[in-house]
């Protein structure tokens, strides 16, 4: 039985989607572009989106993966997108072209909207099409970027950010969340539904980037003072520590143990022991799969499943019981 959807795009004609190629091409992310986008969908009726690919320089192109890419059209194209795609972007410390910045703000002036996937938002950044606005991309590059362009408000936390005609997606995969976004919102949830069934994805992928983040070691300055003391709390979050009983371990005052462990750890004691008790939750759940979720609670210092479920859903977005589906072994 062959299922049709029929969509009621936003405008009477059909939307075009033009989506960047570069010397350098993050094909990955080019490919998830045009799955979404650019791949014949007869089911969907002749309203489907109509798909072109710039050139910004002239080609043939480099590719990651060995692959040459030859594109016919230039920027010229971006003065008829409806949407312009910029599927990551070969370094967020590479200098964007003039004539591609220049490009993408007459577009945006006269109402297209503007996407980047993962790296792309270097490119949004550099033409300051971000100024003032909420952005997200790629964990790893937020602080640098965040240092760079501190008129923007980057969030490490989300999969992607809608500010209307400006979005921006985070890690490679998160491009194809946000590229169901954007046909949701075009051709609504049916829609997205039929395309994300295709892919063999959820329409909808509960929490965000927090999850993914795996934290870093931290610097403990303290040497022998502090950092036996942080190993000691590591090994014993099952159990109440308070902070003057962590003071007396390191011989210090109350105020003076308050002030150094801030300083060595950049945290307060009970922020340092909620992250630690949620990495060593997600360890636990990504592990021990025959633990039950009140043993892991327990055994995480978080008391009781409610409280432990009450952290993962404000501190990573999703759930625990969610959290093992997505990352046990």
């Amino acid at each position: 039985m062959t299922v049709s959807v029929k969509i009621m795009p936003n405008s009477p004609r059909r939307p075009h989607v033009v989506v960047l190629a570069y010397d350098g091409l993050c094909t990955f992310e080019f490919g998830i572009a045009y799955e979404v986008f650019g791949l014949p969908r007869p089911e969907m009726g002749e309203g489907w989106y109509h798909y072109s690919v710039c050139g910004v320089e002239p080609g043939p192109l480099r590719a990651s993966g060995g692959l040459s890419v030859s594109v016919d059209r230039g920027l010229e194209v971006l003065a008829e997108a409806d949407l312009i795609v910029v599927p990551g972007w070969r370094s967020i410390d590479a200098p964007v072209p003039e004539p591609l910045i220049d490009a993408l703000r007459q577009a945006h002036e006269r109402g297209a909207r503007i996407m980047s996937l993962c790296s792309g938002v270097a490119v949004l950044a550099a033409s300051g099409l971000l100024s003032g606005r909420r952005a997200t991309t790629h964990w790893r590059y937020v602080a640098s970027l965040a240092a760079r362009y501190p008129q923007i408000a980057f969030d490490a936390n989300v999969l992607y950010m809608d500010e209307g005609s400006i979005l921006t997606a985070a890690g490679s995969a998160a491009g194809i969340d946000l590229c169901l976004h954007v046909v949701r919102g075009d051709f609504g949830a049916e829609a997205a539904n039929s395309v994300a069934r295709r892919l063999v994805l959820p329409p909808h992928r509960e929490g965000g980037q927090a999850q993914f983040i795996s934290a870093p070691v931290l610097e403990e300055r303290e040497g022998m003072r502090l950092g036996p003391l942080l190993q000691w709390m590591r090994e014993r979050l099952d159990e109440e520590q308070s902070i003057s009983l962590l003071a007396q371990k390191a011989g210090m005052s109350l105020r003076t143990f308050q002030r150094r462990f801030e300083t060595t750890t950049g945290l307060s004691v009970g922020e340092w022991l909620l992250k630690e008790r949620l990495r060593h939750a997600r360890n636990l759940l990504e592990k021990e799969l025959a633990a039950s979720l009140d043993d892991i609670a327990a055994a995480s210092g978080f008391g009781t499943l409610a409280t432990m479920r009450h952290h993962f859903r404000k501190r990573l977005g999703t759930s625990p019981s969610a959290y093992r589906k997505s990352f046990g072994v």
